[in-house]
C-alpha cells in the first residue's frame, strides 16, 4: 500500500536523513530525495517546498530522536554524582554511533556554505545535551543558572576529549549499530568522567 500523508512525510524525513548524511547537504538533490523515497516529485514538494524546509524538517526529527535516546540526566538511576557521569557517558558513546558521528561531520563541512543549518545540527547535539545537563545541575547541586550552565559545558567539553576528534578524523571507527545502554561501562572510560565530574561539579547542598 502506497504511503500517505503523515506516513509518507516521515518516510520521506527517514529517507532524507539518509541521504544528507551520506552525501551532504549541497549534492543531495530533492530528485534523488524523490527517487530514493519511491514517491514522485510532486508529493515530495507537496510537503517540503524546498530543499532548506526539508533539511529543517530533519534536523528536528533527529532533535526528537536524540533527545529520546539522551534521556535527561534524572533518567539515569543512581544518586545525583553517578547520573550526571552516566549521562555524560551516554553522550559520549552516542557520538560514535554512525547516525550521529556523521551527523557532527555533516554540520562541520556545511558551517561554511549553510552556517545556520549548521547552527541547527550543533544545537540538536550538543545544545540540548548541555541545556538539559545544566537543568539537573542547577536542582541536583544547587547551581545558579549561569554557573550551572558554563559548568555543564566545561564538562561535556572534557567529557567528549579526546574521543570526538579521534571519530572526527577516522582514528577510531564508528558503529553501525546503536549503541546498547547496558553497555555504558564496557564503552566508555566511567571512572575518567568520574573524575571530571568531581573536579568540575560542586556537592549537592546539605538537608
Amino acid at each position: 500500500m502506497a504511503r500517505r500523508g503523515e506516513a509518507l512525510r516521515e518516510h520521506i524525513l527517514d529517507t532524507a536523513k539518509l541521504a544528507f548524511l551520506e552525501t551532504g547537504f549541497d549534492r543531495t538533490s530533492m530528485d534523488a530525495i524523490a527517487a530514493r523515497a519511491e514517491t514522485s516529485k510532486r508529493s515530495l514538494y507537496a510537503h517540503f517546498p524546498t530543499k532548506d524546509t526539508l533539511f529543517l524538517a530533519v534536523v528536528e526529527r533527529i532533535r526528537a530522536l536524540f533527545g529520546d535516546r539522551m534521556g535527561t540526566p534524572a533518567d539515569y538511576a543512581g544518586p545525583p554524582e553517578e547520573a550526571i557521569v552516566r549521562y555524560c557517558g551516554r553522550f559520549v558513546q552516542l557520538l560514535g554511533w554512525s547516525s550521529v558521528g556523521k551527523m557532527v561531520r555533516l554540520g562541520i563541512g556545511e558551517a561554511d556554505r549553510l552556517p545556520d543549518l549548521a547552527a541547527g545540527l550543533f544545537d540538536v547535539l550538543f545544545g540540548v545535551t548541555t541545556g538539559n545537563l545544566a537543568a539537573h545541575l542547577v536542582t541536583a547541586s544547587g547551581l545558579a543558572a549561569g554557573e550551572a550552565e558554563a559548568v555543564a559545558n566545561e564538562l561535556i567539553g572534557l567529557a567528549v576529549h579526546p574521543a570526538l576528534p579521534r571519530l572526527l578524523f577516522g582514528i577510531d571507527p564508528l558503529t553501525e549499530e546503536l549503541p546498547d545502554p547496558t553497555r555504558l561501562a564496557a564503552d566508555v572510560d566511567l571512572d575518567r568522567i568520574r573524575r571530571l565530574v568531581r573536579l568540575l561539579v560542586p556537592p549537592p547542598p546539605e538537608p
